[in-house]
């Protein structure tokens, strides 16, 4: 199986490890260390996809991340299929399968193709101006044919049978680049023993020096100063390398995120370990050497199968022994492509230069490269590019004083290196949200006022010469490590400076000319100054309108090229244009990367208490309330829903329920101010609590809407244990936690979250005191000792308990926490000692009617976000005499003391037996006409078999003011008439809760 554009010697491949893998179904040999991509070329494979819009024949344009042409899927095995695959990044392993995209039926033959016969039709902004009328098309013809054709390859439709990983980190630096200035950074700031993480995301580190062949530095190859660069970084505790790892995001306090690829290059498709792993590192400081972009050359029909960009043939030749074409013309305006040129004819292939620069304006590269033999056509403009499926000339022609074209001349090739000079990689330095500012001197942005502790260093800033990245990355690491060492580093001299142009001139008719920007969405340079004269000047709004730079590789080929056509066509000077919003990712990462583990189980994780196993075995019916599985209730054989609860509110009301509250958040507070910060935080007072006692909070918001509530004990004089509801123990601690860091940093207090340190176990009814009566040591439980509102430390079972005599049922109750570990024990003592009085347990059904009998709320039912103490009838709990609580002043709010605001009532229907729903809107007239004014809605609504008929309760305008006036509740079938009642309809008095 012969590669016919191998090279015989040369490159980082491993030539003693051939492999096979497929392309469109066609085995292709390459070797350990080949890309897609290198080993695709060196087969003699240039055609490799279709472009977006006019499914022009494609190829390779670059080496590395900035490919915007080479997309393939890639197939490592079932249900490991992934579309729009770089092939310049993707390693090449054995049984590994790819496809080319966006044709149909076949890569060679495309019947798409007729797009581009059609491309005068399809120009910037033709979906805005055709699928506009008529207006019945766009459901049945425009919006089909618009999804049909949107999109790059095909999604998988399998699960993803991979693990992917992620990692929190933290490091004193984090450098993003192991190029030349990266790794002189990371030998800097790793001398100082700090804690360095250098990532790049090459399989290899060392960026640019992976291909240079001719460059010493310090009387060194590069390759030398490479191994022992990397042995000394790899030698050291202090440092961690991460090659095949791209950093994608820049975020807020140094929080970079970073994409690791760890198995997708080892043989075989069920390789152990997680595919990828997220690192989220936390870094003191950031040195950015991420390098630049090669820019391609803007001319008619510039991309064929066969133009690349100089540099990458460059790094095909020299780092992977791969000619991308015999017979070579380079075409540039500037210095580097010289240098590419030089190491193609070292390596015996037939080269020709062109350069738009006058040869008074060329430097010693000119005399060097002519020495070596090779014809260099200085003055001379790129007009065009002869072939189809590959490129097979370049047209060229002089260029007069007067700038027009001289006479046109074929120069014959199959390969083309394109160079139109280069654009330091600001995206992670736009993403940590520093500014730009323009550099006449290279024609591109560089950073320059940092928001964050960040600095850039190397080209990545526009120190192209290899000497001044070298010594730019050094001083940079160091820096960043707090050290002031300095090192000047001595380098063969690196060609460096091009001629700025945004298109090549041409004698063409600028109406027939496609002159390809943005080469993966087809855009032109004809699209582009057609969305300037049609009014768009915002370069943003010229990037949307003609989705230039808006494709995977996100403009890094393209943006500068658009950028000087759009302030060309305004007449403005480049800054004054602006650049486009650099935003995260700044490559593809896959969706398996950001998920991680958070799959299956781990991404709605499900939340049990230590008793769930018991209540499975009891035939309890779940529900998920936030993360936790509660039961819901405990059916009988024969027992419905409604069965159960009837049944299970019975006993509690006139024997004994035990209920697992364990769920209910626990947040221990404590401190020298922890009485002070619970008297800011709640609307209560709570200096004067005396330790054993408990008090229902209040917690607000600072709009002075209710947040949360719960009971709270005073443990001791520092201490106290505060439960939250189900759902919001996360919410109310990150609130204490934002206002104890921001606002008051100097009280000492701690919070500690404690829901899954202690269980509890509710014991309502009559009877709770008779059960627990001979499990209880340490602890007098007779009324007198403890009251209702108490709390109790002591033993039962013999296992340490806070014993909470309070009560969500109105019954006489008990709530016993206990540690989490003895819970399940704990339960099964009580449950024995219930039996003789007919133990019953209920679920979360259960509790809800029975709180409901006795018009207790539940934070999230009877409140919406919107509803103040006042509203549901708390507003004698507001501490008057405080001189502050979170939310207070807004409860001085000219909109929250109007009237008209809507307050909690009860409703009792007509018809005794129809349970209203919840939800349901409520109006005091059914013939008024529509849009008919709502009054309120229902919040809770049950049949209660206590009281012997359905009992709700609602958020009424003015409720309080309607008691026992009739208004009507919309039903599915039309409205019911109810009458408004206190929210309380069992043990009106309160009298049950103190037994």
């Amino acid at each position: 199986m012969a590669q016919p554009f191998r090279l015989s010697r040369g490159g980082r491949i491993d030539r003693s490890r051939p492999l096979v893998f497929q392309f469109n179904g066609r085995p292709v040999q390459g070797y350990a260390g080949d890309t897609v991509a290198s080993a695709l070329i060196a087969n003699g494979i240039h055609l490799v996809g279709r472009s977006f819009k006019y499914h022009r024949p494609r190829g390779i344009l670059s080496h590395g991340p900035d490919e915007p042409s080479a997309l393939l899927s890639v197939d490592r095995g079932p249900g490991r299929i992934d579309p729009n695959n770089r092939a310049s990044v993707v390693e090449v392993r054995p049984g590994l399968r790819t496809t080319s995209q966006n044709h149909w039926p076949s890569l060679e033959y495309d019947i798409g193709a007729v797009n581009d016969l059609l491309s005068p039709v399809f120009v910037a902004g033709f979906y805005y101006k055709t699928f506009m009328w008529p207006r019945k098309f766009w459901d049945k013809v425009y919006e089909p044919f618009i999804r049909a054709a949107a999109g790059l390859g095909k999604a998988p439709v399998e699960a993803d049978p991979d693990r992917y990983a992620n990692r929190h980190a933290h490091c004193d630096v984090l450098i993003v680049g192991a190029g030349p200035a990266g790794l002189a950074a990371a030998l800097a700031a790793a001398r100082t023993g700090k804690r360095v993480i250098l990532a790049d995301e090459g399989a290899e580190p060392g960026g640019s020096l992976l291909h240079d062949t001719t460059s010493e530095i310090d009387g060194r190859p590069a390759a030398q100063w490479l191994a022992e660069t990397l042995a000394d970084l790899d030698g050291r505790e202090n440092v961690i390398l991460l090659p095949r790892t791209t950093a994608f995001g820049y975020y807020n306090h140094n929080h970079v995120a970073l994409a690791e690829r760890i198995t997708d290059h080892l043989p075989g498709s069920a390789t152990p370990g997680p595919r990828e792993r997220l690192w989220q590192v936390r870094a003191g400081e950031v040195v950015l050497a991420g390098g630049s972009h090669e820019r391609p050359l803007v001319f008619a029909d510039n991309d064929r199968p066969g133009i690349l960009l100089a540099e990458s043939v460059r790094v095909f030749l020299n780092r992977y022994g791969v000619a991308p074409g015999r017979k070579i013309v380079f075409a540039t305006n500037g210095a580097s492509a010289y240098t590419a040129a030089l190491d193609a004819r070292n390596a015996g292939l037939d080269v020709t230069l062109v350069d738009l620069r006058l040869e008074a304006d060329c430097g010693p590269e000119l005399a060097h490269l002519r020495a070596a033999g090779v014809t260099v056509l200085t003055g001379h403009t790129v007009i065009g590019s002869k072939g189809r499926k590959r490129v097979t000339g370049l047209i060229v022609a002089p260029l007069g004083s007067d700038g027009r074209c001289g006479g046109h001349r074929v120069l014959d090739c199959d390969c083309v290196g394109m160079s139109g000079g280069w654009t330091p990689a600001v995206h992670l330095f736009s993403q940590s949200r520093g500014k730009l500012a323009y550099d006449e001197g290279i024609d591109a942005f560089v950073p320059a006022t940092s928001a964050q502790a960040e600095r850039s260093a190397g080209a990545a800033r526009g120190r192209y010469d290899l000497a001044a990245c070298l010594t730019d990355g050094f001083a940079a690491g160091a820096a960043a490590a707090g050290s002031e060492e300095q090192r000047a580093f001595v380098a063969t001299p690196t060609l460096t400076g091009f001629q700025p142009v945004r298109v090549m001139p041409t004698d063409a008719d600028p109406a027939k000319v496609r002159a390809f920007v943005d080469f993966q969405n087809d855009v032109t340079a004809k699209d582009i100054k057609l969305a300037v004269r049609e009014g768009f000047h915002s370069i943003e709004h010229v990037k949307r309108y003609t989705t230039t730079g808006m494709a995977t590789d996100q403009g890094k080929t393209s943006n500068m090229n658009a950028l000087g056509i759009v302030a060309g066509q305004l007449d403005k000077a480049l800054p004054a244009v602006g650049t486009t919003t650099f935003r995260p990712p700044y490559t593809p990462v896959s969706f398996g990367t950001l998920v991680g583990p958070a799959r299956h189980a781990l991404f709605d994780p499900i939340r049990t208490t230590p008793i769930h196993a018991w209540a499975e075995s009891q035939g309890a019916t779940f529900e998920n309330v936030g993360l936790w599985r509660r039961a819901w209730y405990f059916p009988k054989a024969g027992e419905d829903l409604h069965a159960a609860v009837a049944r299970e509110c019975k006993a509690v009301r006139e024997g004994v329920g035990i209920f697992d509250a364990s769920t209910l958040g626990k947040i221990e507070i404590v401190g020298p101010d922890a009485a002070e910060f619970m008297n800011r935080m709640y609307v209560n007072p709570w200096a004067k609590l005396a330790p054993g006692r408990c008090r229902y909070g209040l917690m607000l918001k600072e709009d002075g809407y209710i947040l949360d509530d719960g009971v709270v004990a005073r443990v001791s004089d520092e201490c106290f244990h505060v439960t939250t509801t189900t759902g919001g123990a996360p919410r109310v601690l990150a609130h204490m936690e934002d206002y104890l860091q921001t606002e008051w940093p100097d009280l000492q207090v701690f919070l500690t979250s404690t829901t899954e340190q202690w269980a509890v176990i509710a014991l309502q009814g009559p009877k709770a005191r008779e059960v627990i009566a001979p499990l209880v040591d340490e602890i007098d439980l007779s009324p007198e000792a403890f009251p209702h509102m108490a709390m109790r430390t002591g033993r039962i079972c013999g296992v340490p308990t806070r014993l909470f005599r309070v009560s969500f049922t109105g019954e006489l109750g008990f709530e016993i926490n206990v540690p989490a570990d003895h819970a399940l024990a704990v339960w099964d003592a009580i449950f024995a000692a219930g039996q003789p009085h007919g133990i019953t347990p209920y679920g979360t059904e259960t509790m809800h009617v029975l709180r409901a009998e006795k018009g207790y709320i539940i934070v999230g039912q009877e409140t919406d976000g919107t509803v103040t103490p006042d509203d549901v009838g708390l507003a004698g709990m507001i501490a008057k005499a405080k001189p502050d609580f979170v939310g207070k002043r807004s409860l001085a709010r000219p909109d929250v003391v109007a009237s008209g605001r809507k307050q909690l009532v009860g409703l009792v229907t007509e018809d005794p037996k129809l349970v209203l729903d919840e939800g349901a809107q409520i109006v005091s007239d059914t013939n008024q006409p529509i849009p008919m004014r709502m009054l309120g809605h229902v919040t809770s609504s049950y049949w209660s078999p206590n009281c012997h008929r359905s009992i709700a309760m609602a958020l009424v305008a003015d409720g309080r003011a309607l008691l026992g006036r009739s208004l009507y509740v919309t039903t599915p079938t039309g409205f019911t008439r109810v009458t408004v009642s206190e929210p309380v309809f069992f043990d009106i008095q309160g009298e049950r809760v103190h037994a």
